[in-house]
């Protein structure tokens, strides 16, 4: 920037840099406009932004009522969950059953004898574990399909460091020590529950690989794990009847007994417990809810940024704003827009969902109930009917106009793409102000440094001139 030498000197006391500053405080005038514009403009592209997301809610909205999960609700109750809980899937169709228990699923167990010394090292050999059923436990056991697992012991192994082994075998069994008066036992337990999970413990010493051998089964060695071990628990599916008839699961669970519905035995029962599946407009009506108080979050929005007070004459941010209102239209369009494709209901109306002053949608529950419970599928139909073109349903129709508003060529795109131009040429306006803004203020500084000069030096011409008369007077005297 340019400077000003000896400031109001030669101009006889004027405030040069003052009257420079003012005139460039002028020149910058348009720049308050510009800026004021810019904030606009942002202001803008974040009020659409807020519009976007709510849109976008708007869309998921409208997607549930378009999906058929939403509409397949069901609710499945017991007469004593205490005993037998239950849950079903959608479109499960209306049912009722009772179920008795008799028997809880069952891990095997087993403890081996007691061993001592407590500590000492039990022998080397190989440890055999297999899955598999006992049809007469523990008299016959039938290997499953699974390899067995074979876990050496060396001579040094203490009972720890068998159960730890074990562990980390990935067979299928866990593996703890339990430690009385009478010494340590190896405790095993299979990881799941059921006839077909129970297990068999064979040891195999000295490269003897029969398992049944008497140096396998004695009580030395290792085979001290085999030789005295009781079954403590007997692996056991869960039994129970379902309206009298006897079904049984390797669980708790029966998931696959009734189509749809599943069911576990928590106890076992001392008498009948009466279950039932019932369709459920509960879900329904939390997405007509949600459907509801999207439309009117956006309306609310809209409405708030494109109006006019006459009283206070203040327009809201977009008013006058072409796009907004066409939006406004659009959702508005769609909201009030009639489908063939509805059975018995052809508007929303027809269901208790009106619009009220100021465009917001209002629920008549009971109505919509009613509707629910008389005429659930024309409901369905009203909503997400896929017909095509006027047989498309209301919530189909505003899913594909939300869709298209957000696509990456949709309106938002669009607007947003706008108002960033205007934020960019204003920029560059900006930029040419400041640039002539420079140069006048650089010009300006010039003149009234080369005015300082000139007038500098007739004053300095004119007190000698007035020194030489006052000398010529004195001498004349």
């Amino acid at each position: 920037m340019a400077t000003i030498s000896s400031p109001g000197v030669g101009t006889n006391g004027l405030d040069v840099k003052n009257i420079i500053s003012q005139l460039v405080a002028l020149e910058k005038k348009p720049l308050d406009t510009l800026k004021l514009q810019a904030a606009t403009v942002n202001t803008k592209i974040s009020a659409f932004g807020q519009i976007k997301s709510l849109v976008s809610t708007l869309q998921d909205a409208a997607s549930k009522l378009t999906s058929v999960t939403g509409w397949n609700g069901v609710s499945a109750t017991s007469s004593d969950s205490k005993y037998v809980s239950v849950s079903a899937v959608g479109g499960t169709l209306p049912t009722t059953f009772s179920v008795e228990v008799q028997g809880l699923a069952k891990a095997q167990a087993t403890a081996s004898a007691a061993l001592l010394p407590v500590g000492g090292a039990l022998g080397a050999g190989t440890l055999r574990l297999e899955l598999g059923q006992w049809s007469v436990s523990p008299a016959s056991f039938t290997p499953g399909s699974g390899q067995p697992v074979e876990i050496s012991i060396s001579a040094s192994d203490k009972l720890s460091d068998v159960a730890s082994k074990i562990n980390g075998s990935n067979a299928g069994v866990t593996a703890s020590i339990l430690s009385d008066a009478s010494g340590e036992r190896l405790l095993l337990r299979s990881k799941s529950t059921g006839e077909q999970f129970g297990f068999r413990l064979s040891v195999m010493e000295g490269g003897d690989t029969d398992i049944q051998s008497a140096g396998n089964t004695d009580a030395t060695g290792l085979s001290r794990l085999v030789n005295g071990a009781t079954v403590t628990q007997a692996a056991a599916n869960a039994k129970a009847t379902v309206n009298g008839i006897a079904v049984s699961s390797a669980t708790n669970t029966f998931a696959s007994t009734i189509s749809g519905v599943t069911f576990k035995a928590e106890q076992v029962t001392t008498a009948p417990i009466e279950v039932a599946v019932s369709k459920d407009n509960t879900a329904i009506q939390s997405n007509i809810d949600g459907f509801v108080k999207a439309y009117n979050a956006i309306n609310e929005l809209l409405q708030d940024a494109t109006k006019y007070d006459a009283k206070t004459k203040s327009a809201g941010l977009l008013q006058g704003d072409s796009t907004a209102v066409a939006l406004q239209n659009s959702l508005r369009n769609a909201i009030q827009s009639v489908t063939s494709g509805g059975g018995g209901f052809q508007r929303l109306a027809d269901v208790g969902i009106t619009q009220q002053l100021g465009g917001n949608l209002a629920v008549d529950t009971t109505k919509l109930n009613k509707a629910l419970a008389e005429k659930p599928d024309d409901v369905k139909s009203l909503f997400r009917n896929t017909g095509g073109g006027s047989a498309d349903g209301i919530a189909v129709q505003l899913k594909a106009l939300t869709t298209n508003l957000l696509s990456n060529d949709g309106f938002f795109k669009s607007k947003d793409d706008t108002l960033q131009l205007n934020l960019k040429r204003n920029a560059q306006d900006q930029t040419r102000v400041n640039e002539k803004v420079d140069a006048f203020e650089k010009r300006i500084t010039q003149r009234y440094n080369s005015l300082d000069k000139q007038l500098s030096t007739l004053n300095g011409l004119n007190a000698y001139i007035s020194q030489q008369v006052t000398s010529w007077n004195k001498s004349s005297g």
